[in-house]
């Protein structure tokens, strides 16, 4: 038991440093783009589905309006997406994608690809890595 409680024994740990790593990985690719980590998520949200409300886009990527709105406001006024209120409720803002993002969506996922495929992560275990992390991520929000 004495053995486990080291800090190369723990799960935590392994992730932190991986999740540090990747972190560095998304910053050094999306530089040049002119995007954040963050901002690069709401990108992917979006071109899966674009025109959602900023509560919908706030629940896919689990982020508070806190957190998003600001970068929300950041990214439209660099030219990614724009936000319309609804004219049917107005409590409600919708999140559209502008020109640029749709244009820079090819060079963005081809550099990032390449960047992933520089890690020498073969498709097989990079399946079997992101199923094992989303089986831990859900025991780890059942717990409660």
């Amino acid at each position: 038991m004495e053995d486990f409680m080291t800090l190369k024994k723990q799960l935590c740990f392994a992730i932190y440093e991986t999740s540090s790593e990747f972190t560095k990985l998304y910053t050094a690719v999306l530089h040049p783009f002119g995007l954040t980590y963050p901002q690069y998520l709401v990108l992917l949200a979006l071109w899966e589905k674009d025109g959602v409300t900023l509560k919908e886009l706030g629940e896919t990527l689990n982020l508070g309006t806190g957190t998003l709105t600001p970068m929300i406001v950041r990214m439209e006024a660099n030219g990614w997406l724009r936000k319309e209120r609804s004219t049917v409720d107005v409590r409600k803002v919708y999140i559209y994608l502008q020109k640029k993002a749709n244009d820079e969506k090819q060079p963005i996922t081809k550099k990032v690809s390449e960047e992933i495929l520089a890690c020498k992560i073969e498709l097989e275990e990079y399946e079997q890595l992101l199923k094992q992390l989303n089986q831990l991520h859900l025991k780890l929000k059942e717990r409660k």
